[in-house]
């Protein structure tokens, strides 16, 4: 993820795995921590939010984010097998859909390009998700 020289409320990521661009927002105390890291760095417009260590990667790789996650984890004394990269991703998207009730928000928030891919990843009836869809105007 690259950045600008101020630190946006919303931001955009390019999903590795679709190559399709997600947009999300940052808290205020997110977006603070971040602007404080860019300052502290260094970092300039055209380098990578979170480099990489290693001189074969230009940013952080998704093994050592969760390699640190997992410290993070450790350190608070929770268990690593309830908290992971992809589970944190479900929750706030699960919660999501909980509170509105809305799957299309919660399919644009996770780039699907299938309602039915959401569905699943929810975990919810898909009778419930259609008569749920059918009730939400886009």
């Amino acid at each position: 993820m690259c950045h600008g020289d101020q630190v946006a409320a919303r931001a955009i990521v390019v999903q590795h795995k679709t190559q399709r661009p997600v947009q999300f927002e940052i808290t205020p105390a997110a977006r603070d921590a971040v602007q404080a890291w860019i300052n502290l760095a260094g970092l300039k417009s055209e380098d990578f939010l979170f480099p990489s260590r290693l001189h074969d990667s230009p940013h952080l790789g998704t093994r050592q984010y969760a390699r640190i996650l997992g410290n993070w984890v450790d350190e608070l004394g929770l268990d690593r097998a309830d908290y992971g990269t992809h589970s944190m991703r479900r929750t706030k998207a699960t919660l999501i859909y909980r509170r509105t009730k809305n799957l299309r928000a919660v399919q644009l928030l996770l780039g699907h390009s299938k309602l039915e891919s959401t569905v699943r990843y929810l975990g919810i009836e898909v009778d419930d998700a259609l008569e749920i869809s059918e009730q939400t105007e886009i």
